[in-house]
């Protein structure tokens, strides 16, 4: 049996995850605004969310129906038979959005689904579930758009970006999965060095470590799916085999990936983390203005400070202008930048300068990308 599947992606990353999901070869992968579609049987499901360094969630799609009242949304999702994924025992959360649609009141209409949901098990069962939000056995989505409601089930859980290897977290930490989009954006591949002189907590050295060494991103955590009614022995051997599969992929190799930070205590979270996510990284305690131009070569992929986060100054970002001026050999610099005054008075100047909108939280940002030749 086929299923049709949404992983969700931040603003600005849906082609970085359609090219990731298209490499992994999912079938039938569009990218649209918000995220990327895919195709196939429910396994392919678990195997994005084993996969996928770049989707902050898994949805795979229960029911579509025409929704041109309050009425029609009750009613409908009421005729659902959902027993194969939740019974009275089962906890569950509904959260909704609503765009052009005569029924826009997202909190309103995931009370109308939960209600639908929980007065069909009452009349079956004589018993209902029970609502958690913090940590639900199922997790529903409600989307509705030009009055056609669409119904989804959260195969993830907890967001995918939570890898369960960040033992401490930095001051304004990146999400695993943005840090994973933006060193892809870089262009940045395994075979060359790899470095962030403002490494903070590590997260973005840590991604690069992942994908150079094949580990996949989601070993070693838990999943939504598996606390659903039909998760039964036959999908736990089919998740195990998929595990296997992962851990057999995982490489040893010599990782030319270099990471530093100012702060000694914040290199200490670093490398920490690095050791709870299984992965080599040369970590040092420096300031950007101690590394000195080199002729090798390579990747420089950072997040500097920026104020409305940090409440850090314009330093670092004098410091790398300084460097790309007197670098020798071809490096590209892939900078995020989250401050609107320093995009003009330092990347926009420079020859050959693109930029890539991201959102980083409740920031829109631009990932800048420089090569010198």
């Amino acid at each position: 049996m086929s299923f049709k599947f949404f992983a969700t992606a931040a603003k600005g990353t849906e082609g970085a995850l359609r090219d990731e999901l298209r490499e992994l070869k999912f079938r039938r992968v569009k990218a649209t605004r918000g995220g990327v579609a895919f195709e196939g049987p429910a396994t392919e499901g678990y195997r994005a969310c084993l996969w996928s360094r770049i989707a902050m969630r898994i949805l795979v799609e229960r029911a579509t129906f025409a929704c041109p009242s309050e009425r029609a949304l009750y009613d409908r999702v009421r005729e659902l038979d959902l027993g194969d994924v939740i019974t009275p025992q089962h906890t569950l959360a509904v959260r909704a959005s609503s765009s052009q649609s005569y029924v826009s009141h997202t909190q309103f209409i995931a009370q109308k689904t939960k209600d639908a949901i929980v007065d069909g098990m009452r009349e079956d069962f004589g018993e209902r579930s029970s609502v958690d939000i913090h940590d639900p056995d199922l997790r529903l989505f409600v989307h509705i758009n030009r009055d056609e409601c669409t119904l989804y089930f959260d195969m993830s859980g907890e967001p995918l970006h939570l890898r369960g290897w960040r033992a401490r977290g930095g001051a304004a930490p990146l999400k695993e999965t943005l840090a994973a989009a933006i060193v892809r954006l870089s262009g940045w591949t395994k075979d060359a060095l790899f470095l962030d002189p403002m490494c903070g907590s590590g997260t973005l050295a840590i991604e690069a470590a992942a994908m150079a060494c094949k580990r996949a991103p989601g070993l070693g955590r838990a999943f939504g799916f598996q606390r659903w009614a039909s998760y039964d022995d036959e999908e736990i051997a089919a998740w195990k085999s998929l595990e296997d599969e992962a851990r057999d992929c995982v490489t040893s190799d010599t990782l030319n990936i270099v990471a530093s930070d100012s702060s000694p205590d914040t290199i200490a979270i670093a490398e920490d983390n690095a050791r709870q996510a299984g992965v080599r990284i040369a970590f040092s305690s420096r300031n950007v203005t101690q590394w000195l131009p080199e002729e090798r070569g390579g990747w420089v992929v950072t997040n500097p400070p920026y104020g409305q986060r940090l409440g850090g100054s314009d330093e670092a970002y004098l410091a790398l202008d300084t460097w790309i001026a007197k670098v020798r050999g071809v490096w590209t610099f892939s900078i995020l930048s989250g401050a609107p005054e320093l995009d003009g008075a330092f990347l926009e100047r420079k020859r050959g300068a693109r930029w890539h909108a991201l959102r980083n939280g409740d920031l829109d940002c631009k990932l800048w990308t420089i090569a010198t030749r």
